[in-house]
């Protein structure tokens, strides 16, 4: 009898098609289909990912293990492989090479402190003053976003310009018309130039700051706003024990994002100095541009990128870490 049920039970199953094989084999395919449609969504972006970004990396890791000078250039894949010179050379602070690229970080971090602060204190500034309604907001907005849309090479050159010793407008104002300075200045050359190009980055870089914190302001609920004000809160108190607090997951993105863009500019310096930067505003990546290509080390100036690469990921993995510890520690 149990032999008699066990066949009836297999034969409704077959009939019903509910058998775990009958029920698995038509649906294999669709789902396959639906999980790989994603990934064959994404291999253009993948492909071209690794033709623009990944190849020209591993092939300045390879340049940086060689012995490339002029000579050797054109045929650089058969060029003599230097081990760990390069990067000895670039590390070593007693000799020129490595003092003058010690020199441009240490400028280069002073230079990005900087500006990202300024960028962070100005876009959270205006941010909170732009949340109340008032007649005009809307235009004020829009000419606070005008340096993040302008192109950089058009609004760095416009800049350029303004810096002139004998006929800019910086001089024309501090000097002729505020008295602020004995003589003009030179802003393009000397210790000024670090002062000019912090100017530029801000004035440039400070809008999308802006722009995120606009953004994530919107989140805060007003009834928050409401309810301190009603136990007694200022603005002062508000903005610290509110907006700051709820913002935090938006600053720490957007502190990371600064850095990143601030530390590896190069289209700043290079427009408003051209190819050879003063000594005050030798940013390492114009610094690391001098070194291949105007003294022709390539060898030198690849492994130069490299160590500029692996301090931005140590430095990017710190940050995380960091950033997530505390962020656990806050919602424990």
């Amino acid at each position: 009898m149990t032999t008699t049920t066990a066949t009836a039970e297999a034969d409704r199953r077959t009939v019903s098609g509910s058998t775990p094989g009958a029920a698995r084999g038509p649906r294999r395919p669709g789902r396959i289909r639906r999980i790989g449609l994603p990934y064959l969504l994404l291999l253009p972006a993948l492909l071209l990912e690794l033709l623009v970004h990944l190849v020209p990396m591993v092939m300045g890791i390879l340049m940086s293990f060689k012995a490339l000078t002029r000579f050797s250039i054109r045929d650089w894949s058969a060029a003599a492989w230097s081990g760990f010179d390069n990067y000895q050379i670039s590390v070593d602070i007693n000799a020129p090479a490595g003092e003058a690229l010690l020199h441009s970080f240490w400028v280069t971090c002073g230079f990005t402190v900087l500006s990202v602060g300024l960028c962070w204190l100005l876009g959270t500034a205006t941010a909170i003053f732009l949340q109340d309604t008032f007649r005009g907001r809307g235009v004020l907005r829009t000419l606070f976003l005008v340096p993040y849309a302008l192109p950089v090479y058009t609004a760095v050159i416009t800049w350029a310009f303004m810096f002139q010793h004998d006929n800019g407008l910086v001089n024309h104002v501090l000097h002729d018309q505020l008295g602020l300075t004995d003589k003009p200045s030179f802003w393009l050359i000397g210790d000024n130039s670090f002062f000019a190009l912090l100017t530029v980055s801000v004035w440039k870089g400070w809008p999308f700051a802006f722009l995120v914190i606009m953004a994530g302001l919107q989140n805060i609920p007003r009834e928050l706003y409401e309810a301190a004000a009603l136990d007694g809160a200022g603005m002062w108190q508000q903005i610290r024990r509110i907006t700051l607090p709820s913002l935090r997951p938006v600053n720490q993105v957007l502190v990371l994002v600064l850095f990143l863009w601030t530390f590896n500019d190069f289209n700043t310096p290079y427009v408003l100095f051209g190819k050879a930067a003063p000594e005050a505003a030798d940013l390492i990546s114009i610094h690391v541009y001098q070194t291949t290509f105007a003294t022709w080390n390539f060898g030198t100036g690849s492994a130069m990128s490299v160590l500029l690469l692996l301090f931005l990921l140590v430095v990017t993995g710190l940050y995380l870490l960091l950033t997530s510890r505390e962020r656990k520690r806050a919602d424990a």
